[in-house]
């Protein structure tokens, strides 16, 4: 998918990466169960090395898809406010009914390696994910980098659902480039499952159509080795409809690749809306701050004048039991001030804090936007092309197919 790359920027600047191979392999896991799974061989080159008329040798190592997602999620732990490029689907989703939905098909392995590659290369291409260290050991060091990953505490800033959640719902005044990116996370979902489902009715309808030719090819077969005028003419009509049968297995592979390439940004919906969350609990931390600071400085108001502007029950306790001593009224005084004052300093903090993200997020926003345009654009144009040519090759097999019987 990812084609228009810039060679200049970013980390592809200066490694060159792809994933070779895929490879089946078996092994306990931590249960101790036996499990067969399948890793990856991530081949690495520097190129800025190459350009000095060196020719280093390149830098190989196997990665499991686990390892990826551990990759992933510390990059959308730690750059919250980035779109991070999604993984390929661990199951097979939208696949025509003849299609294996095994994880283990050799076909399905393959596309996911394509997959996997293709995350890489935009995560290496990302002005900002290009740069990260935990990138750079994922890439060349084969062992001892998931206790580097761990020991960064990635795992416990993670967001809970629940916070998250919660944020969602009792945020008051949701900024306006939130707002559209949540819509357009949901209209680019919704369009890209409606857009696949209907390519899966339509891959089905398709095999049938092409298997009913492997039917005429069987027919015209079986006739002509009874008739002796018309039975060249016959035979020769009954293998163009085979080869023309056969050739939907291929075509349909062909498909899936542009499916995977939607697919993407059905996935990339999800990482949208992760941005979203992440800023509706980021300002909802900040309404809570303020709001906590309003108070403190309330208290502090009625505690100095004596004057209770609101209910509360320790006003009604003064009341009824009658006012605190002096000395305590001043130390009351003091640690109100005192609690004013991390309010206050916490208030800037996660002010500073919403409005980086506000700023990076909508940047995000804007170039992920232009990529998609691209991106889809593309995938798309290239699908009616192929498309198109599937339909030429069809007429000229009926227009062999023709020739075959005019000449009986």
């Amino acid at each position: 998918m990812v084609q228009m790359l810039d060679e200049g920027s970013g980390l592809l600047g200066r490694m060159e990466i792809c994933i070779a191979e895929a490879e089946k392999r078996s092994g306990k896991n931590a249960m101790s169960m036996q499990e067969t799974f399948t890793v990856y061989l991530i081949e690495t080159r520097l190129t800025d090395a190459a350009a000095d008329g060196r020719s280093p040798a390149p830098n190989f190592l196997w990665r499991r898809y686990s390892e990826f997602e551990l990759l992933r999620s510390y990059l959308t732990v730690t750059y919250p406010y980035i779109v991070v490029p999604p993984l390929p689907e661990k199951r097979a989703e939208f696949v025509w009914h003849k299609l294996s939905a095994d994880n283990m098909d050799p076909d399905f392995v393959e596309r996911r390696r394509v997959g996997l590659e293709n995350f890489l290369l935009r995560v290496a291409l990302h002005p900002v994910l290009s740069d990260d260290r935990i990138l750079h050991r994922f890439l060349t060091e084969e062992h001892g980098w998931k206790e580097v990953v761990c020991d960064t505490g990635f795992q416990a800033k993670a967001d809970s659902r629940l916070r998250a959640l919660n944020a969602t719902f009792r945020v008051r005044n949701p900024e306006k480039c939130f707002l559209e990116m949540k819509h357009y996370s949901d209209q680019l979902q919704s369009n890209t499952a409606q857009l696949l489902r209907a390519r899966a009715r339509v891959a089905d309808r398709l095999y049938g159509v092409y298997k009913i030719h492997g039917n005429y090819g069987r027919v015209f077969s079986e006739w002509s080795a009874i008739e002796k005028e018309m039975g060249d003419g016959l035979q020769s009509a009954g293998h163009h409809m085979d080869a023309y049968a056969a050739s939907i297995d291929d075509i349909l592979e062909e498909e899936e690749h542009y499916a995977d390439q939607i697919k993407e940004y059905l996935f990339y919906s999800e990482a949208l809306r992760a941005v979203c969350r992440k800023h509706e609990l980021t300002q909802f931390e900040l309404e809570m701050s303020s709001q906590d600071l309003v108070c403190k400085k309330q208290q502090r108001e009625e505690l100095a004048t004596g004057i209770v502007r609101t209910f509360s029950l320790k006003g009604m306790t003064h009341k009824l039991f009658g006012h605190e001593a002096p000395e305590q009224k001043e130390a009351r005084l003091r640690l109100l001030e005192e609690m004013i004052e991390e309010g206050e300093e916490t208030v800037r903090v996660k002010t500073a804090e919403w409005r980086e993200h506000v700023d990076k997020a909508c940047e995000e926003m804007r170039r992920f936007k232009e990529q998609t345009d691209r991106d889809l654009r593309e995938a798309l144009v290239n699908y009616a092309v192929m498309q198109i040519s599937m339909c030429k090759k069809g007429i000229q097999v009926w227009s062999n197919t023709k020739e075959c019987f005019l000449k009986m």
